[in-house]
């Protein structure tokens, strides 16, 4: 059945902050310019912020360029930062509280907001609707469309109605082709049209290999007299700390308007002990005195988890591609040191818009828009990446330890000045050990009071996906997980899935099987970046499919 097209200007994939920050700087442009331009905005999400979950602590640089009046215009910045904690957390029930003095520049908050990002880019959307742009919530990008010449021409829509098997249903439909002058991809960390056009146009040949964390988040409601409106604390050690781990990870706690908090964990995804289950390292987490004296007696009301990409400046590829721009996450633009990606995924798109605005006040220009590289370069974005880009491959070239260090001194003594530059060539993915060299991990059972099963934090991200339609987690080959991973690391899909999507099942005849519980599926791809045999693709499911966060 052949497919309907629309005929745009620009169509951007994902409705985060990146991509609906190029269409409000574009519209604004066009406005100001009193010209008409046909800008699109597609989001996977059952609505806009369905899929977004952050922190967050937000800096308002980005927003106060976009929108200087934001404050009249009710952006939901209504908590701002009041005080700063830092723990390094030794072991299960010890901590020490960092001295103002020896905490790194990037991690002051003064000045900056506790927020719900997803409650930020609806805001956002509205924005984007008042200035013009066509934004389609429930509309997943599936496919990238292509030019004789090989330049990128736009991108369809996933088919609905389709079975299992593969066999329409009588309520099939036809995927949407948006046809577009450029494309702009925007589609946070890990977007797999992001990695088609990576690997296509080669854009990452010149980078160090990427680096992600895992982040996995919860919403609580807490006693008012345990609440500090303002508070936000940070926290690194336990519980991934010791021989055991060979890892690192680090803990957040924002005390957020209405005796709300945000809490959570991010684990990085180099780790090595195929043992470890993230997800579990949360519940331990949150046992933690500093942590506990917060959240005990509360009430946990929502639950999320997304990968997140940390590779900093060095492991950037290039973002511009024949046809459209990879911005963001979608590139990689979230500054690690800092722990905040949502204005500099906004400053790109910025930046987009203004290269955009350029290409199309002339009749004919170029397929690629290659001075976005100048402008990012020239822009404050990139200075900023500048002088953190050794935070992540200092943490992974030298350790805990050493790496602190040398990042206090590039932060405290140099400024961000440091001479040196360190590139890290190590992959994510490549880091586990066998199974039978690691040793194993005794996960306490959840209390249902602090720490719970992974099934009913699932129940709490709202989760759902049409039971009768094609996996969207594809193995490359079905033999893998059994014949490969398991014998060799007992299977890390079955841990590292922070939302109990992968099993091994044991037969009644005593064999194995890998089961795959799509309809779990939190969209965070941690196992499209973490299979250690890169077997597992994550592609989108139909439409409206995954997540559905109230205020992540």
């Amino acid at each position: 059945m052949q497919r309907e097209s629309m005929e745009v200007d620009v169509v951007i994939v994902g409705a985060g902050p990146a991509g609906l920050a190029t269409a409000c700087r574009l519209l604004q442009m066009a406005r100001e310019a009193e010209k008409e331009l046909s800008v699109c905005v597609l989001e996977k999400g059952s609505e806009v912020g369905a899929h977004i979950v952050s922190g967050a602590v937000f800096e308002p640089s980005a927003l106060d360029e976009l929108f200087p009046d934001w404050k009249e215009r009710g952006a939901p910045l209504n908590t701002a930062v009041t005080g700063d904690d830092v723990y390094f957390l030794p072991g299960a029930e010890s901590s020490f509280k960092f001295p103002g003095l020896l905490v790194p520049r990037p991690m002051h908050n003064h000045g900056n907001y506790i927020i719900s990002l997803g409650n930020l880019c609806r805001w956002l959307a509205e924005q984007a609707m008042e200035l013009g742009a066509e934004v389609f919530p429930g509309f997943a990008a599936a496919e990238i469309l292509y030019h004789a010449d090989g330049s990128v021409k736009g991108v369809a829509t996933g088919d609905m109605g389709v079975d299992a098997r593969g066999e329409h249903k009588a309520s099939f439909e036809p995927g949407f082709e948006f046809h577009a002058r450029y494309t702009i991809l925007s589609e946070g960390c890990h977007g797999h049209l992001g990695k088609e056009v990576i690997k296509k146009f080669e854009l990452n040949k010149d980078s160090d290999p990427q680096h992600y964390g895992l982040a996995l988040k919860e919403v609580w409601e807490v006693p008012a007299e345990k609440h500090q409106e303002g508070l936000v604390v940070h926290t690194v050690g336990y519980p991934m700390i010791g021989a055991s781990y060979a890892a690192t990870s680090g803990g957040f706690l924002y005390h957020v308007a209405g005796s709300q908090i945000y809490l959570g964990l991010i684990v990085d995804l180099a780790y090595q002990n195929p043992h470890i289950n993230p997800y579990d390292e949360f519940q331990k987490f949150k046992q933690h005195p500093v942590i506990r004296q917060y959240i005990e007696g509360g009430k946990r009301i929502s639950y999320g988890a997304r990968a997140l990409v940390k590779g900093g400046l060095n492991s950037l590829p290039k973002m511009t591609f024949p046809g459209g721009l990879l911005i963001g996450c979608d590139a990689g633009t979230m500054n690690t040191a800092k722990i905040k990606g949502s204005h500099t995924a906004m400053k790109s798109g910025m930046l987009a818009a203004e290269s955009l605005f350029a290409a199309l006040s002339v009749e004919s220009s170029e397929a690629e828009l290659s001075d976005y590289t100048t402008r990012f370069e020239n822009s404050d974005l990139h200075h900023e990446l500048h002088q953190t880009r050794n935070f992540s491959a200092g943490f992974h070239k030298f350790g805990f330890w050493l790496g602190s260090t040398l990042v206090f001194i590039e932060q405290n003594i140099f400024f961000g000045r440091f001479p040196f530059t360190f590139h890290d060539k190590s992959k994510d993915h490549c880091q586990l050990k066998p199974a039978a060299e690691s040793p194993k991990i005794d996960y306490p059972k959840p209390d249902g009071k602090i720490s719970f099963d992974i099934l009913s934090s699932v129940f709490l991200s709202n989760t759902n996906h049409a039971e009768d339609q094609p996996c969207h987690l594809q193995l490359k080959d079905d033999s893998v997980p059994i014949g490969v991973n398991l014998p060799l690391y007992d299977e890390p899909a079955q841990r590292y899935c922070p939302a109990g999507v992968y099993e091994v099942v044991e037969e009644a005849d005593g064999s194995k099987r890998f089961q795959i519980n799509s309809q779990n599926c939190v969209h965070c791809k941690t196992c499209d970046i973490k299979d250690p045999s890169q077997n597992i693709e994550w592609v989108v499911p139909e439409g409206s499919g995954g997540p559905n966060y109230p205020a992540m």
